[in-house]
């Protein structure tokens, strides 16, 4: 082989080596560019805290109600705690359900038959705990009602039909990206711990929409998910007051329930044991004479 020969030779392998990591740079390039549009379409983060996994761990229906009477001895020591929940990884963070569960408290404070309420951390409720660790967190708090709030949210992600790949000299492009719709559901359930009996609930919901290129889509779906529990937690807060209301009206005539009032409470406006004490005093005084009344 003459040198002309070897020379084309090598040259053509040269081009040929060159064509094929050019090819093989390509479709790496593409199935990243394809694993991007799998990550942003779909179901997206979904975050899940359920009151009946976390009180009733390990049946398959919830056990039946304690016949017994539920005593209520107003004024009521009233605990707001979020369920322990699924999905960590991009769950609410608790900075934002302390601001939530204060809200919660303001919807509870404002009836005279509510007394102290405390906001309980998520930690010291504990997963599949049931009866028995809200038992523990009632005495820890020195709360008699305690109303849980559960949450179930998922995040549906969708490639955005007017999104455009541009291709430049450093690299591709993807113009307006993805859309999100972020659907979420928070749920009041108000019990009675001493007799596992639940009194009442109240729900919430909410749908945000919005869209984001693919460099800001995580920061701009973190805040929506926010956004979703409050607007889901105002759509509950009226729920939740219609509900105290209704509750208060239906203790008065509903056999299962014995309203005990605390010494020194006088339920809003009937009379306590000092009042019926100074008035049997004051009939003595007049049954024998000492206090005369004015004649008409």
């Amino acid at each position: 082989m003459d040198w002309w020969q070897f020379r084309r030779s090598f040259c053509a392998n040269i081009v040929f080596t060159m064509k094929t990591l050019f090819t093989f740079v390509l479709m790496v390039v593409l199935l990243a560019l394809a694993g991007c549009a799998s990550w942003s379409s779909g179901k997206g983060p979904k975050q899940v805290g359920s009151v009946v996994d976390y009180l009733y761990p390990n049946a398959n229906e919830p056990p039946a109600m304690k016949s017994e009477v539920t005593r209520l001895r107003p004024p009521v020591r009233v605990g707001v705690a979020f369920v322990p929940g699924s999905g960590a990884a991009t769950s609410l963070p608790e900075t934002e359900k302390i601001k939530l569960l204060e809200r919660v408290k303001a919807s509870f404070s404002r009836h005279e038959f509510i007394g102290n309420i405390e906001v309980i951390p998520t930690a010291y409720l504990q997963p599949k705990g049931g009866f028995t660790n809200l038992e523990q967190v009632a005495r820890m708090f020195n709360v008699e009602v305690v109303a849980l709030l559960s949450y179930d949210q998922v995040q549906f992600n969708d490639t955005n039909v007017l999104s455009v790949l541009y291709w430049t000299i450093v690299g591709a492009y993807i113009i307006h990206g993805d859309q999100y719709d972020v659907q979420t559901l928070v749920d009041a359930s108000v019990f009675d711990v001493r007799t596992h009996k639940l009194l009442f609930r109240a729900p919430g919901t909410s749908q945000v929409k919005g869209s984001a290129s693919m460099a800001g889509f995580s920061e701009r779906a973190r805040a929506a998910r926010v956004e979703g529990y409050n607007k889901a937690v105002d759509d509950l807060v009226p729920k939740l007051q219609a509900e105290l209301d209704r509750f208060k009206e239906r203790i008065k005539t509903d056999g299962s329930f014995k309203v005990e009032n605390k010494p020194g409470y006088s339920g809003g406006g009937s009379v306590d044991g000092l009042m019926l004490a100074l008035l049997a005093l004051l009939g003595l005084l007049v049954a024998f004479g000492y206090v005369k009344r004015r004649a008409p």
